[in-house]
């Protein structure tokens, strides 16, 4: 992750992508099952729907379970605010009027395959970061820094982790 001295409220970005031999109807199974990602993700534990059902659709919530080793444990609800089969899959964290993070699928036809890209912005709603920040706000731009390059990092993961399912699932 290349420094950007970016600071909170700039709402910092950071994107990933992969090609995966699969069709966007393939990698979609993946990409949009929230249920699944705990297993992809090293800080997400676990994931439940807050109503009935197992899919994704625009509007609808779920309840996640995560872990970090400087934080702890903590849950966060998130709301579907982009859904459009097989093409991109996003949530907002918390409130979608003023997320602490959006994350976001995105699914393009790509040779053959699928370029399956992961976004994630940070804020701009409060959040465990901006907890941190309010302790030491001199290093605000370093702790920006320092937990993009674990949402690369993990994001990386997943995507390698989806790329893999889908070609081994054929």
């Amino acid at each position: 992750m290349e420094w950007t001295g970016a600071r909170y409220a700039d709402a910092p970005t950071v994107q990933v992508d992969a090609w995966i031999d699969g069709t966007p109807e393939q990698v979609w199974r993946f990409a949009s099952d929230v249920v699944l990602m705990p297993e992809l993700s090293g800080e997400l534990q676990a994931v439940r729907w807050c109503d009935e059902g197992s899919t994704p659709a625009l509007g609808r919530s779920f309840v996640g379970h995560n872990h970090h080793k400087m934080r702890g444990d903590w849950e966060t609800t998130s709301y579907i605010v982009e859904c459009e089969e097989p093409r991109v899959f996003a949530w907002a964290v918390s409130d979608p009027a003023n997320p602490t993070a959006v994350w976001r699928f995105t699914l393009a036809p790509e040779n053959g395959g699928t370029r399956l890209t992961q976004w994630a912005q940070m804020g701009p709603g409060p959040s465990g970061v901006t907890e941190v920040i309010a302790r030491m706000p001199e290093k605000e731009q370093k702790i920006v820094h320092v937990r993009l390059s674990e949402f690369e990092a993990s994001m990386t993961a997943t995507l390698g982790a989806i790329k893999d399912r889908v070609e081994t699932a054929g």
